[in-house]
């Protein structure tokens, strides 16, 4: 008997793009043509996971008797040929299936977070059994110590992948060892920075993975209870997590006396309102507490006084996803990937002018030159790649001379800027790096809590002054007094959010000064993106007066008679750049 398997992507992108209606159509198809039914052939529809590779959703996987064929970017009328020639005939569909970008895509990267998403259903723990989940937890219940747990987790070399890189064996450690009634351990999914969706997909995919992970940390450590913490605008990632929680508890893997030993532990679900600053650990004590999501001074830290002044430990979903494999093949064989100081992989989302947007997980210690070129594709349109902003919100712009650094927490923070959680946003020839940086400042400075001055007041001078510079009204003096800021907030803010804030504008001024000068001194943006240092101007040469940036412009400010050159007032132009998306012919100019 055949045993034939489709996969539809049914993450977030996946459904945005189709997936809901292509799996109907996937049974419909099949049911009509009576394969489930059959001696021959049997076939087992399921959805899946983000697959990562975004662009070309929604993707499906027809795998047969263990050949798997990938194909990309169907649509419900696409499902009856792949039903008929593949399923029924045995001959894939050559012309739909996934191209070499597809395969240079994953060449690169080794998954452990995202192994099982796109291939296990996320609203089964039959299929996550099935690829060998909650193996780690009986292996931990049945024959480790909460010792023995947190040592290898410790050997494992393990950092935090929520932004500080702290070892997440160094914290479980501290947290078994100091002696209470009650403790807690807490997922961070509160994944806020722009761009970002390393934690949504994981959750979304594999959400057993991260209780997998949660119930051995809090064997490890003693805790009773969890609180995942989690974005409300994650519904998806919510719902799934709650089907998830509540199948695990009915299998035994959640609830009172787990598997029979003796061991208790329940997780609760807590949403949060989409607070930035609630990323940060104290902040979000506070917020599960019902107060209002404002960081305290540390010492003490979590692990001695946290929710309720009780000890707990904070993960967030992808430290935690990282658990049972850990568990599974030992720390060694996680340790054998990355650096030396930086061990095992990183999930990144892969966004902006790159031709290949979506997530990855690569080691730790890969190029960004690998990352941005080989597993991105490059830039698109052929234009020239200028910088990666890394680290979201928080961290800085590495220029394009310096993509042969090693992605790691060290090499990143000497270069000025930060893994983070994960966010990589690609830039090219076309974005001011004055204007970005104002962006995630302006960002930072909207999401401060105001306890600290540094923070509340620091980086509001300091975006004021950003906000002179693209505006053209810049003046000498103004990028040391920004630097002079930027390191006092760094210095004196009271939690990571201030901390990290000024990091854009810092490593802007140092990498593309010249930009910044060009902006005060010239008065003109080299990238013709600061709408108040752009002039637009209509070329004799090209121009043929067909009218296109007369009918197009809001503000009456370009003249002219039909076939012939036309003009535009500057007096009346507002910048806005419909005359230049209008013209067919390039005959307008910025100038």
């Amino acid at each position: 008997m055949s045993n034939l398997i489709v996969r539809v992507c049914m993450g977030t992108g996946g459904i945005a793009a189709g997936g809901v209606v292509v799996l109907e159509a996937f049974s419909s198809e099949l049911a009509a043509a009576q394969i489930s039914a059959t001696v021959e052939k049997k076939c087992t529809v399921h959805k899946v996971g983000c697959r990562g590779l975004c662009a070309k959703d929604v993707l499906v996987d027809v795998i047969i008797d263990g050949v798997k064929t990938t194909y990309e970017h169907i649509n419900p009328a696409m499902v009856q040929r792949i039903v008929t020639e593949h399923l029924v005939g045995g001959t894939a569909v050559a012309e739909w299936a996934v191209k070499d970008d597809y395969t240079a895509f994953h060449s690169k990267q080794v998954k452990v977070v995202l192994a099982d998403c796109g291939v296990v259903d996320p609203e089964s723990i039959d299929s996550y059994i099935e690829a060998g989940g909650y193996q780690a937890i009986k292996k931990v219940l049945s024959s480790l110590t909460p010792e023995e747990t947190a040592l290898e987790i410790k050997k494992s070399g393990l950092r935090g992948r929520g932004g500080a890189g702290f070892p997440t064996g160094v914290k479980w450690e501290t947290c078994r060892t100091v002696l209470s009634d009650t403790k807690y351990i807490i997922c961070n999914a509160d994944e806020g920075d722009p761009g970002a969706f390393m934690d949504r997909a994981a959750l979304e995919g594999n959400p057993h993975a991260v209780l997998e992970g949660m119930i051995i940390g809090a064997y490890a450590i003693g805790a009773h209870i969890g609180y995942v913490y989690v974005r409300a605008e994650y519904p998806l990632a919510v719902e799934r997590l709650t089907i998830a929680i509540r199948q695990a508890t009915d299998r035994g893997y959640l609830g009172e006396n787990i598997l029979e030993t003796g061991f208790t532990f329940n997780v609760r679900i807590k949403l949060g309102a989409g607070a930035f600053v609630c990323g940060e650990e104290t902040a979000l004590i506070a917020s599960i507490e019902g107060e209002r999501g404002m960081p305290r001074p540390k010492p003490p830290f979590p692990v001695f006084k946290g929710l309720w002044g009780k000890p707990t430990v904070i993960n967030n979903v992808e430290t935690l996803a990282n658990i049972p494999h850990i568990i599974q093949n030992g720390a060694a064989w996680f340790s054998s990937y990355g650096t030396e100081k930086s061990r095992g992989t990183k999930v990144f989302s892969l966004t902006g002018k790159v031709r290949n947007t979506g997530l990855i997980e690569v080691p730790m210690g890969i190029t960004l030159r690998e990352i941005i070129h080989e597993i991105g594709g490059g830039i698109e349109h052929g234009r020239q790649c200028k910088a990666v902003q890394a680290g979201g919100p928080s961290g800085g712009c590495i220029p394009a001379s310096m993509f042969d650094l090693s992605v790691d927490y060290e090499s990143l923070s000497k270069a000025g800027a930060i893994i983070g959680s994960g966010g990589m946003i690609v830039l090219d020839e076309d974005d001011c790096m004055v204007s970005m940086a104002k962006y995630f400042l302006q960002f930072t400075q909207t999401e401060s809590c105001g306890k600290c001055v540094p923070c509340r007041v620091g980086t509001k001078r300091m975006l004021e002054i950003m906000e002179r510079i693209v505006c053209g009204d810049g003046c000498e003096g103004d990028l040391d007094h920004l630097m002079k800021l930027g390191n006092d907030i760094r210095q004196t803010s009271l939690c990571g959010l201030g901390m990290t804030a000024p990091n854009p504008v810092l490593s802007t001024i140092r990498y593309f000064r010249d930009e910044y000068e060009a902006h005060i001194r010239d008065k003109k943006c080299p990238s013709h993106v600061c709408k108040d240092l752009v002039t637009f101007s209509i070329l004799t040469e090209p121009c043929n007066g067909c009218g296109a940036c007369l009918r197009a412009c809001p503000a009456n400010a370009v003249t002219g008679e039909r076939k012939k050159l036309h003009s535009i007032d500057q007096t009346r132009c507002v910048r806005c750049g419909a005359c230049f998306d209008a013209c067919k012919f390039k005959a307008v100019a910025k100038i």
